[in-house]
């Protein structure tokens, strides 16, 4: 559904760019986990999906349409959810709702359904008539999500949506979105939560420093490392561990243990095995592929960002 292709922005007094080269598509019926640390694009980036950026070098495109022209036409078919709340604290629930159905054109018997439908999808009927500014944080986020939706988007973007909100609230807000795509939307999902965009994304791409550094499907991207087996042991001894392992596989050293990425034809076994001749106590032990935070703390090197 959304094509961006070669995508290049600079802010007028920056030494860098803050895009460079851009290219992927969000699919109707996938979440897109979008990634990268502090500064690596992502803020330009929906600033141009939102409209609030002009082009300067490179093609968006929604079913092939350029995103101008689509915005201009059809502006609702898509929509945000921002990391701040985008709703008025004084109205109510049902004000607020009713608000933003307005301002999309929304009127009879349709603002009236769609109202009715969005605060039932956000489990928020309860709390139609309460101030906005009285709401817990996880119901402020249902909030968010209850009037990105009220017109029907076809792309959706949302940018760090379960940030201060309670466990409950976060599993809530996760189904719901993973559901909105299974209903057949574009989903684009922003997280500095890895678990999250694990649990819900079925690609991802992850930028860093303006650059895609890595994309496509995450069972594949997960899996491409191989299979790996971190370990502990007491009294700490990683460099003798090391040296024990480098036959099985390269090995690196993590904290106080060590990361085995398999060679082929090397089993588990062989390894614990080999451990145990070597008269060594396991303290901790972790086996199979990487998970997201692994890789993505790997392409982007470890560094701290501000």
């Amino acid at each position: 559904m959304l094509a961006i292709r070669n995508l290049n922005f600079r802010y007028p007094t920056a030494n860098v760019a803050a895009l460079s080269d851009v290219s992927f598509e969000a699919q109707r019926g996938e979440v897109l986990g979008l990634l990268g640390p502090n500064g690596a694009g992502k803020t330009t980036l929906i600033a141009h999906l939102c409209g609030l950026l002009a082009l300067q070098s490179g093609d968006i495109t929604i079913d092939q349409q350029a995103l101008a022209v689509v915005r201009a036409s059809q502006p609702t078919r898509i929509a945000v959810a921002p990391q701040e709340y985008a709703f008025y604290p004084n109205l109510s629930v049902v004000e607020n709702l009713a608000c933003f159905a307005g301002v999309g054109s929304l009127s009879g018997s349709e603002k009236k359904l769609r109202i009715a439908e969005c605060l039932a999808f956000a489990q928020l009927e309860r709390y139609a008539s309460v101030h906005a500014d009285r709401l817990s944080g996880g119901l402020k986020r249902r909030l968010n999500l209850a009037i990105a939706l009220l017109h029907r988007p076809e792309l959706l973007l949302f940018d760090e949506p379960s940030v201060g909100v309670d466990p409950q609230s976060r599993a809530f807000l996760l189904q719901a979105i993973k559901q909105l795509a299974q209903d057949g939307c574009a989903v684009i999902y922003t997280s500095h939560y890895m678990e999250e965009v694990q649990a819900i994304a079925d690609r991802v791409v992850i930028l860093d420093q303006g650059r895609v550094l890595i994309k496509g499907p995450l069972a594949e991207l997960l899996n491409a490392n191989g299979t790996l087996l971190q370990l502990a042991l007491e009294g700490d001894e990683p460099e003798r561990l090391q040296s024990l392992l480098s036959p099985f596989g390269d090995v690196t050293l993590l904290g106080t243990g060590v990361q085995l990425t398999l060679a082929s034809r090397r089993s588990l076994a062989g390894v614990i095995a080999a451990v145990d001749a070597a008269g060594l106590v396991v303290r901790h032990a972790r086996f199979g592929h990487a998970d997201l935070e692994q890789l993505f703390m790997s392409l982007t090197h470890h560094s701290l960002r501000d």
